[in-house]
């Protein structure tokens, strides 16, 4: 089940996935957690938290309209690849058509350039590296 949930229940995800449980939770928040408009949602297996993504407004160079970030997208390893992270991503396209998004982005890291592919993504920049993370790439959807 998808649900709108808070930035500080999906602090552990992020930690576990994004960060290898390297971090404490307060250096696993964005400073656009708290944005207006921003929003985080969370996939549940029966109560258990299992894909996370945090979306707010920002807009992309070269880009016109409504345009929203996708950041902190995670999926634990026992959920990886059976469709978690997809009805997650694709709730949001909906909800974000519903705002009157017209397009979504990402900095995707560069092994999950294939899971944005396949909801319809396109990369939109050169590869370039983010130090301590990995090589990445911008990535984007029309929504609208």
């Amino acid at each position: 089940m998808i649900k709108f949930v808070s930035a500080e229940e999906i602090l552990p995800v992020r930690n576990q996935v994004l960060r290898n449980g390297k971090l404490s939770l307060n250096e696993c928040r964005f400073p656009s957690d708290g944005k207006p408009n921003a929003f985080h949602l969370g996939n549940f297996e029966e109560d258990i938290l299992v894909s996370i993504g945090s979306f707010h407004p920002q807009n992309v160079e070269n880009y016109a309209g409504l345009g929203y970030q996708l950041r902190g997208m995670a999926t634990l390893p026992g959920f990886q690849g059976k469709g978690k992270g997809n009805q997650l991503l694709n709730f949001a396209i909906v909800y974000l058509r519903g705002q009157q998004a017209n397009y979504l982005w990402c900095n995707a890291r560069k092994v999950a350039v294939n899971f944005y592919k396949s909801i319809g993504f396109e990369i939109i920049s050169d590869e370039f590296d983010v130090p301590g993370i990995g090589q990445h790439y911008v990535m984007y959807l029309k929504t609208h």
